[in-house]
């Protein structure tokens, strides 16, 4: 796989570049100015490894298309990044290929530090059909970007998934292709008592099965695990607030455990999967 890294301007003009095979290395010597991106370019489709910034966790990513391409944040939409990332007048970028072992672990597959608004082409990617007052911080990319801090709220690292108090509310990750999934964790938010808690939490799946889980008062890791099964996205929804002072449920991360499923585009149907969902571990 052939990969470039680029800085672009507003105008499209590219002010650095770099491109490898398998690897490659940006250093850009220079300040971000409002309109510059980083572009990924890829030969074809593939996993890819992405560190675009020193400040923010390293990403084992898909990426669909030939190209992503990442606004630098400015603005509201810095609150939810560290207030290191994107800064200075000196940054170091790398792109790598991911090797066939890497690519076939066992993982967290809803990790993608990288995600954003505006993305099409890099997998996972979060979308929900509302958020606090579209701001950043209450973004649906916060749900899967890996930063877990949950006893606060409104800034990084205290982003999260906020739901606007809409009982409607739902929430989206799709995988970029087929992926075998067995084991689905919820952080919630929990800035008690400023926040409140979901009691239970639904989740479709691409194969058209749904399944319900019961969630509890807590910061910490509530997981369930599920009858393996190859999908291409999935919704949580059908949020059952529990009955307490607070209006402000919210979700500070969704990992969704399992492995790659090449060569199974087809066969997303047919596989039997529990209804309810065991109680958390």
């Amino acid at each position: 796989m052939v990969l470039t890294l680029k800085i672009t301007d507003a105008d499209g003009f590219v002010l650095a570049s770099s491109t490898g095979q398998d690897e490659t290395f940006l250093v850009y010597r220079q300040t971000y100015r409002e309109g510059d991106c980083v572009v990924v370019e890829a030969s074809e489709p593939g996993h890819v490894f992405l560190a675009l910034d020193s400040a923010i966790q390293p990403g084992l990513v898909y990426i669909r298309e030939s190209d992503y391409c990442l606004a630098v944040p400015f603005g509201d939409k810095r609150k939810s990044y560290s207030p290191n990332a994107f800064k200075g007048d000196i940054h170091r970028l790398s792109a790598k290929s991911a090797r066939p072992g890497e690519i076939a672990q066992r993982r967290n597959l809803a990790l993608n530090p990288w995600d954003d608004h505006a993305n099409r082409t890099l997998f996972p990617h979060a979308r929900a059909n509302v958020e606090t007052r579209g701001e950043a911080v209450f973004a649906a990319r916060n749900a899967i970007d890996g930063e877990k801090a949950n006893d606060d709220h409104g800034f990084w690292p205290y982003t999260s998934w906020g739901i606007n108090r809409d009982p409607q509310a739902a929430l989206t990750v799709e995988f970029g292709r087929p992926v075998r999934i067995d084991e689905i964790v919820f952080y919630l938010r929990a800035d008690f008592p400023h926040d409140s808690w979901w009691e239970k939490a639904s989740v479709t799946f691409s194969n058209g099965r749904t399944s319900s889980f019961p969630l509890v008062k807590s910061g910490g890791a509530q997981g369930f695990s599920i009858e393996p099964c190859i999908v291409e996205w999935v919704e949580m929804h059908g949020l059952i607030k529990a009955e307490d002072g607070s209006p402000y449920p919210a979700l500070t991360q969704i990992e969704i455990w399992g492995t790659e499923a090449p060569g199974a585009e087809g066969d997303v149907t047919g596989v039997a999967f529990e209804s309810e969902a065991e109680h958390a571990q």
